[in-house]
């Protein structure tokens, strides 16, 4: 007894943070499914840094083509410098031979920013290729972020320049890190028709209203879906044909199923074309085989 009423009372101790940073930083961690990982992709300011990188590697390069050409025109020697790595670094580490040494430094100022510019670039890459967040994840993470629960009156948690950076117009620049694998459409249905049937108990610590949407019970309604229309489609269908005698009957019903599995795929998964085509026509092979084989109760 003493142990459950320690437990008890230890459930029952709400946890506060300090409104701001650490207020923030714990909605945002508290999310088991990811969903709150918002954050700034600050395009603008990539892309200026790019065209940054981009330019100067443009003066780099002139530079270098304005070397090349130099030592073409240049001596034997100098050509052999152009082509022999030793002899050029052992020449460029003497302050002295002013020439060699500007090209050494030419050369680790490009070797360092192209370094720079491409990790850039790949980095950019890869952000370029997170989605924005859904709009119902959005609006929740703003309810939060600016407190519409509280007594006092909405107010955004963070002060300063930093009270806005999830407003409204901000939202084209905003991206989620949550790896969102491409959803069916189904389950997007389901999604955004009954979020209700999939709200986690409340286990937060706080006051906040904010419900939690549960990924799992999502999935595995949409798996029993899946089960029972498989079910359906396939043993419903030769149920259906095993009972009928008539074979212009028969006929109609193979094409009415051929139509139903092919709106199922398609409408129901992400199927392709190609794909949707190949399982139609392996479905009504199937239904064909059945009849052919005169396994029902029907006329031969």
């Amino acid at each position: 007894m003493h142990s459950d009423a320690e437990k008890e009372s230890t459930d029952a101790i709400k946890i506060y943070y300090l409104t701001g940073y650490p207020s923030l930083a714990a909605f945002i961690a508290s999310d088991k499914d990811k969903s709150t990982l918002i954050y700034r992709r600050f395009d603008r300011l990539s892309a200026r840094n790019l065209l940054h990188l981009q330019s100067e590697l443009i003066e780099l390069q002139a530079r270098q083509d304005a070397f090349d050409e130099e030592d073409f025109r240049g001596s034997p020697e100098d050509k052999g410098i152009a082509s022999d790595w030793n002899l050029f670094s052992s020449k460029a580490s003497d302050p002295k031979n002013t020439r060699e040494w500007e090209r050494m430094k030419l050369a680790k100022q490009i070797r360092k920013r192209l370094k720079e510019y491409r990790e850039a670039i790949l980095l950019e890459s890869t952000l370029a290729s997170l989605k924005p967040p859904s709009s119902r994840t959005l609006t929740a993470f703003r309810n939060v972020f600016n407190n519409t629960d509280s007594p006092r009156g909405s107010f955004p948690t963070l002060g300063g320049r930093g009270s806005w950076i999830y407003e409204e117009k901000e939202k084209n620049d905003l991206m989620s890190l949550r790896n969102s694998t491409e959803e069916d459409r189904l389950t997007s249905f389901i999604r955004y028709s009954c979020p209700w049937l999939f709200i986690k108990p409340k286990k937060r610590k706080t006051d906040s209203s904010l419900a939690y949407f549960s990924e799992r019970r999502l999935q595995y309604f949409v798996a029993i879906i899946n089960i029972v229309l498989a079910f359906a489609l396939l043993f419903g269908a030769i149920y259906h044909l095993y009972s009928v005698t008539s074979p212009r009957i028969k006929l109609g019903l193979i094409a009415f199923y051929t139509v139903s599995f092919a709106l199922c795929v398609g409408l129901v998964t992400n199927a392709q074309r190609s794909e949707v085509f190949g399982a139609c026509a392996a479905y009504a092979a199937v239904l064909v085989v059945f009849v052919s084989g005169n396994f029902g109760g029907g006329n031969p």
